[in-house]
């Protein structure tokens, strides 16, 4: 967790909500040492979303690995003359004992689908609750609106450049990760790039052409210091005039060995101007010089030019992505479904929940393609031409497999996206996707709701 840096990696058994620990604090005193399951799923998609893809497993999976109450966080605890002692000697000694069933990162999903479900001590798994939801949410979100553009982008490349507008360091990077697993080609973000591997990409600012007094002076510097990678960026004042410009670099960069990675629009009637820009490059002889395209866009934008045909070959895309900014948030919560052998249920109007630890069945057709889901009793059998979504992750505190690597995981997210119905995948009134509730957990409802 990049987070507010090496305070919150310090203390991050401080990364919940106060009640959280006043209701383990409660527990401890009374003496409840139940076993507890805990289910994190989203009650129902944002509007206009036919499915998301799941993100931030293995942020959960080290967080639940790494939990421990230092001695200055008991200290704090301490001052605040709300717990008492042997609590907080509880909390010095407490390491996360139980165990994690989760869907793979990369994995498409549907409300009231489980994510994950954490079984152990009741204190332990409640605790976990604040950190779990928001370690999961944003990585979530952001794949779930990301890989919209990639659909809509239809083979073409995107880059991800939101870092500057991204809701702190900590979601810049999340941002990157879950845009790449989502099937971004590439990041501006450099910190991405070193610790996550994500190929980067970037051109240049307008600062950087008006910095001189001259447009082409500006074009000529910045491919004299990047021969090989120069993408110019024409908008600064007048972008078909760039556009002459760009192609006298070009035939410059071309005599010395070395050719125009592309130009870049950022502003305006990006079809009207791609389409004069398109022009100059051709008949200039740069004929194979991508124009890429950015500027406050998302996934409507992209779709509407490319159903236009608009000539151009990758986009940046940032802000919008980066905050989510349509659906800037999830309905992700982790409720209690079983303390020790008696299944639990919340029955909120509107909030109601299913009871008992579950599993989610996807079944596939003949064409291979996913045909609907089944929310089930964790205990019930895999029924035949169904596959489990949920899989064992962590057992008694400890990690039953290597983490996947992003690639895997970027691949994963490709293969779910194509095995969804295209009513499901559509950026504009998506298809339901058909998700059933098994018989025995409709009896195992109807059970607890029964007892009280």
């Amino acid at each position: 967790m990049l987070a507010s840096g090496a305070h919150l990696l310090r203390d991050a058994a401080l990364f919940t909500d106060l009640y959280e620990l006043t209701m383990a604090a409660a527990w401890f005193q009374a003496e409840v040492r139940a076993t507890a399951t805990f289910s994190l799923f989203v009650r129902r998609l944002p509007p206009g979303r036919g499915f998301l893809l799941a993100a931030g497993l293995e942020d959960v999976l080290e967080y639940l690995r790494a939990l421990r109450f230092t001695p200055e966080a008991l200290a704090w605890l301490g001052s605040l003359d709300r717990f008492d002692p042997s609590f907080l000697d509880y909390l010095g000694g407490l390491r996360f004992s139980g165990g994690v069933r989760a869907m793979p990162e990369g994995t498409a999903l549907f409300g009231d689908e489980p994510l994950l479900e954490i079984t152990g001590p009741l204190i332990e798994a409640q605790l976990v609750e604040t950190a779990v939801i928001n370690l999961v949410h944003l990585p979530t979100l952001v794949a779930s609106k990301a890989v919209r553009s990639v659909l809509a982008a239809e083979g073409r490349p995107l880059a991800e450049f939101g870092l500057r507008r991204a809701h702190g360091t900590d979601a810049g990077m999340k941002a990157a990760r879950a845009a790449w697993i989502a099937g971004f080609e590439s990041t501006s973000n450099v910190l991405a790039g070193k610790l996550d591997g994500i190929p980067l990409s970037g051109t240049m600012a307008h600062s950087f052409v008006s910095a001189y007094g001259d447009e082409l002076a500006a074009f000529r510097a910045y491919a004299t210091a990047h021969p090989d990678d120069c993408v110019l960026l024409l908008d600064t004042y007048d972008t078909v005039a760039a556009a002459h410009r760009a192609v006298q670099v070009a035939a410059e960069l071309a005599a010395r060995g070395h050719r125009l990675a592309g130009v870049r629009i950022d502003s305006g009637d990006l079809d009207q101007l791609s389409r004069a820009v398109r022009r100059v490059l051709d008949e200039g002889g740069a004929a194979g010089v991508p124009i890429i395209a950015s500027g406050g866009l998302d996934e409507d934008d992209v779709a509407a030019l490319v159903a236009a045909g608009a000539p151009i070959g990758a986009f940046g895309l940032g802000t919008r992505i980066d905050t989510s900014a349509d659906a800037p948030s999830l309905d992700l919560v982790y409720k209690l479904v079983r303390v020790d052998d008696r299944d639990v249920l919340k029955l909120s109007p509107g909030k109601e929940t299913w009871a008992g630890p579950k599993a989610v069945h996807r079944f596939l057709g003949a064409d291979a393609l996913f045909e609907r889901d089944r929310l089930a009793a964790a205990d019930e059998p895999v029924p035949p031409g169904a596959v489990s979504l949920l899989e064992p992750a962590m057992a008694e505190g400890a990690l039953l497999r290597p983490h996947p690597s992003l690639d895997e995981i970027r691949a994963r997210a490709a293969a779910q996206v194509a095995a969804l119905p295209e009513p499901v995948r559509r950026l504009r009134g998506p298809g339901q996707y058909p998700l059933e509730i098994s018989p025995v957990l409709r009896e195992r409802q109807a059970a607890a709701r029964a007892g009280h």
